[in-house]
């Protein structure tokens, strides 16, 4: 069955494998046009380079007018991710817009991983020593990387 939001994502998908995103991928899960695996690369020369975190997203029939539910697998040490993986996003709550696509949401998860908001803490701890001791910050960010080598 063929749905507006069945036919965007498959859109979205084309789009995704003809001209990825740097350090981005993404793809239905078998069979689910609606539930998506991704992978994140850590960006070069930050703390989170080197690493590889995956997310999942799920869509609803209504998307694009609804933004996907996001949520990283991988373990993550980050001010704007909760313990469950959600992340704390404006344009995954209320500045999501029609015109983001799956590489657009990729693409600003990724950059929030260098350039997070502790002002809007979903992990207090990080938050914290993101602004206190950014020494340490950085060295839990470089665990988190090398935990994301060895993950399932």
């Amino acid at each position: 069955m063929s749905t507006p939001a069945r036919k965007r994502l498959m859109r979205d998908f084309k789009r995704v494998q003809q001209d990825p995103p740097a350090g981005i991928s993404g793809a239905p899960q078998d069979n689910n046009i609606m539930l998506w695996n991704a992978v994140i690369f850590g960006p070069d020369d930050t703390p989170w380079d080197g690493g590889t975190f995956k997310l999942t997203l799920s869509f609803s029939e209504d998307y694009p007018n609804k933004p996907p539910t996001v949520r990283f697998v991988s373990r993550m040490f980050h001010p704007n991710i909760y313990a469950d993986g959600s992340i704390c996003l404006d344009i995954l709550q209320n500045q999501w817009s029609p015109i983001y696509d799956v590489a657009a949401i990729l693409t600003s998860i990724q950059s929030l991983l260098c350039d997070p908001n502790p002002n809007s803490p979903a992990n207090s701890e990080a938050a914290r020593m993101f602004s206190e001791n950014k020494r340490e910050y950085n060295r839990r960010v470089r665990e988190i990387v090398e935990q994301s080598w060895t993950a399932d």
